[in-house]
């Protein structure tokens, strides 16, 4: 096993060398991205589109927000609904629930693979910074399987990149307050996207993620009782100690390590973070599946387990499937193919009437 876990990591060292473009941008607390939703006192002004902030201690100010997000997440997860959908041929569009700086990346995208089957539907969540053909076979098989799919772009990514971004960095970055609004409009995006499915008449809603996508999915889905079945590729604890020891964020913890510590990290990204939820989810009749690899780089696998003993702890039922591969190996032939039957089995056993 030594052997395989040595190969394993070799190639995902490989794959986490492909993109040259990463950069270590600057540490910034973001407070800007914040001020409209907390109560603290504050002199804000717009500019640019976003709320720009005089706040004497930013480091205090985002404990409490972060605090109080925590406290009353309902709310801060709760997406306003909107009649302002379009469907042309399978791309769906409609507005975000929560603006941020950048008008292109305020318009969500999805594309629609229906089937035969009128009662149930799956969300699907792919990666960070993953292109615009990032998980389409899988929504077609999951279609061909009588399983309609719904395929979102994340913010920042595909349609709602802006034009200056290489990268779809904001998703994940040294800014703590723009990762933390990215991804909660994330949330609110994926809420509306359920909103569209109901009114489609699909009785039954499930969700997939991967990696950044699996965050997102299981923050959705211990928020919105309508969701009941989810299938989470690659799963960790703590938001925040992803981006510390994983593979693919080294160039963003070299940002942040200036000013803040890990321990800080992880109470200013809790509400990011499914181990902050999971107790959410105990006596909801609800089906999980979380799919890892043994040797994952990016998603280590202490942290994996991590989560899981916070399921078994609440005595909260999960199905975990561990694959002796890595973070970009899971996507790679045989484990993709495993990874695609895994996941469509437990959506036809589970999801289906």
């Amino acid at each position: 096993m030594f052997v395989l876990e040595k190969w394993i990591h070799a190639r995902e060292l490989a794959f986490s060398q492909r993109d040259d473009n990463r950069r270590v941008r600057p540490f910034d607390w973001g407070a800007e991205y914040l001020i409209e939703h907390s109560s603290q006192s504050a002199v804000a002004s717009r500019g640019n589109g976003v709320v720009k902030s005089q706040i004497t201690d930013p480091r205090d100010f985002l404990n409490q927000y972060c605090e109080n997000a925590i406290k009353h997440s309902d709310q801060f997860f709760a997406a306003e609904p909107t009649d302002d959908y379009e469907l042309n041929d399978d791309l769906l569009s409609f507005p975000s629930a929560l603006a941020s700086s950048d008008k292109s990346n305020d318009t969500v995208y999805g594309r629609f693979f229906p089937s035969s089957n009128k009662s149930c539907a799956v969300i699907v969540l792919p990666q960070w910074n993953a292109d615009a053909q990032g998980h389409i076979n899988l929504c077609r098989l999951l279609a061909r399987f009588g399983i309609a799919a719904l395929r979102l772009s994340l913010p920042y990514h595909h349609q709602r990149r802006p034009a200056q971004m290489e990268r779809s960095e904001h998703l994940v970055c040294s800014n703590i307050g723009l990762t933390l609004h990215s991804n909660r409009q994330a949330v609110l995006d994926t809420r509306r996207a359920a909103d569209w499915l109901e009114r489609q008449g699909y009785a039954r809603i499930g969700i997939m993620g991967t990696s950044i996508g699996s965050c997102v999915a299981f923050l959705t889905m211990a928020h919105d009782r309508r969701i009941n079945t989810g299938v989470f590729n690659h799963a960790s604890s703590y938001f925040a100690d992803v981006v510390w020891n994983g593979l693919s964020t080294r160039h963003v913890r070299q940002g942040l390590e200036t000013d803040v510590s890990i321990d800080e990290l992880r109470k200013f990204w809790a509400v990011l973070s499914p181990q902050t939820f999971i107790s959410r989810m105990k006596n909801r009749d609800h089906k999980s599946l979380i799919i890892s690899g043994r040797y994952d780089l990016s998603f280590p696998f202490d942290l994996t387990m991590q989560a899981i003993s916070e399921f078994r702890k609440h005595n909260i039922p999960v199905r975990h499937v561990v694959l002796p591969c890595g973070h970009y190996t899971l996507g790679t032939f045989p484990f993709a193919y495993i990874d695609a039957f895994l996941i469509t089995s437990y959506f036809r056993k589970y999801l289906r009437p």
